[in-house]
């Protein structure tokens, strides 16, 4: 058996039209009449399904016409081209075999269910077309973002998921442990002995790959990973969960300015590699999940990221006729409500940089002023933030004050201090939430509808 994808005949539907083809794939729906009937094939290659027109002709046809929606089955036939009808194409079919039944009580019916539901059979619900576009197009992205840091001369790095290194805090991280935790062994002093353990000290889930990325930057010059992280976190917020995916590209001999035309560059070529790539994907969610969706990313394809500092940022908030719920201070971090005015303010993108040093992490470069660091947020219209770097502190004497005076334990990352003993040099890195990323390209607003099996509190299930 020679098998076409549906995507194919509807790519080259010329080329087959009149001629014989077998699909394979799944029933979407079913209407069967007296004489005819119409089954919608979908097989996963292509967004649309494909009609397929069967008659009395079948020797089946009785059989064919009670086909539950869900069932798998093999179909060969005529592709004959319909230009003036709504699909281009259909296929009559000569032979319709059934591969794999479905009962009556199948879930995925053809009404319209809520995503809350889906959830709760999320091994079922990439047959739905929400889903199908959604995880056709994070597929789409996740080949876009290899395919820009490779053409650009990226070293792809899998850095380490189980790591003694506190890049995120400890307190956000998984501990995992070997120990039988019903007869914990315990030293004299009745503390866990972790010397016991597999690893003979206590190790983590990472929560970043940034800091082993930097080692390689050291190396390799451009260096970039992708792959999960996982974080502690009690919330149940619509953007947090607990595993999802990361994208940390880390370059030596780059300044923060260079950083911030790096994101700018990657993300538009992201969105318009995907704009070019999932046009029926993007043309469902404008339509059923957020108007104007199209409009918005292809804005942002043309636009010039404006680049402002926390100071002047929080300037322009206090300056606003706005009743705040939170209210913009210098010195402090940004609410939501904030990061939505300033993208509405500029009419576009915009990078926050040089925020004060108290509220970010002990790695991030000291500016001369000696009270912001050299770090930047991209926030983008709707979404809000959806990228945080920073160019790193090269000098090894200030990172290791700023080490003491965030009660930085040294002890497990000396190898990573090395970095800076051993021919460091400028350098920077950006992360990027891949579901954060997704949730703005698709409009979908809930972190457990960008990821096939989410992971959040209470929520460990498939």
């Amino acid at each position: 058996m020679k098998r076409t994808k549906i995507k194919e005949l509807f790519d080259a539907k010329e080329q087959y039209s009149e001629k014989e083809v077998t699909i394979c794939g799944w029933v979407r729906n079913n209407r069967s009449q007296a004489q005819f009937g119409f089954i919608n094939v979908n097989d996963g290659s292509y967004f649309e399904s494909l009609q397929v027109v069967y008659d009395l002709n079948l020797k089946n046809f009785e059989e064919v016409s009670k086909f539950r929606v869900g069932v798998s089955l093999l179909v060969t036939g005529v592709i004959k081209l319909t230009p003036e009808m709504k699909q281009p194409l259909e296929l009559h079919a000569t032979k319709v075999e059934m591969l794999g039944d479905c009962p009556e009580e199948y879930p995925i019916q053809p009404k319209r269910h809520t995503r809350e539901f889906l959830r709760e059979v999320a091994h079922l619900r990439p047959r739905t077309n929400l889903f199908s576009a959604v995880f056709k197009i994070r597929s789409v992205a996740a080949y876009a973002i290899h395919t820009y840091f490779q053409s650009h001369g990226y070293v792809y790095v899998h850095t380490p998921l189980i790591t003694c290194a506190d890049c995120e805090g400890s307190d956000q991280m998984f501990k995992i442990t070997t120990l039988n935790m019903k007869n914990l062994p315990l030293t004299k002093e009745k503390e866990v002995d972790f010397s016991k353990d597999l690893f003979g000290k206590q190790a983590y889930i990472t929560g970043s790959g940034q800091l082993h990325g930097e080692t390689f930057a050291m190396a390799f010059g451009d260096i970039y990973t992708f792959g999960p992280t996982f974080r502690t976190e009690n919330s149940n917020t619509k953007t947090h969960a607990n595993e999802f995916w990361m994208i940390e590209p880390e370059m030596a001999f780059c300044d923060l300015e260079g950083l911030m035309d790096i994101e700018e560059e990657m993300l538009k070529f992201v969105v318009k590699y995907v704009l070019d790539n999932c046009k029926k994907e993007i043309e469902f969610c404008d339509k059923f999940v957020e108007n104007g969706l199209l409009d918005k990313l292809t804005k942002l394809t043309t636009s010039n990221f404006v680049r402002i500092s926390h100071e002047e940022c929080i300037e322009i908030l206090k300056k606003a006729n706005v009743k705040w719920e939170v209210q913009p201070e210098f010195g402090e971090d940004i609410a939501k409500e904030h990061e939505k005015y300033i993208t509405e303010y500029f009419n576009g993108p915009v990078f926050i940089k040089d925020w004060p040093k108290d509220i970010k992490a002990y790695y991030m470069k000291l500016n001369p002023d000696n009270k912001t660091v050299a770090a930047v947020d991209l926030e983008v219209p709707l979404a809000g933030e959806l990228m945080g770097g920073s160019q790193r502190e090269e000098n090894l004497d200030l990172l290791l004050k700023r080490m003491e005076e965030l009660n930085i334990d040294k002890k497990e990352i000396e190898w990573y201090l090395d970095t800076r003993r051993y021919g460091g040099c400028v350098h920077s890195g950006f992360g990027l939430g891949f579901e954060r990323l997704i949730m703005y390209i698709t409009g979908v607003e809930n972190i457990r509808d960008v990821i096939p099996f989410p992971r959040t509190p209470k929520k460990c299930d498939f």
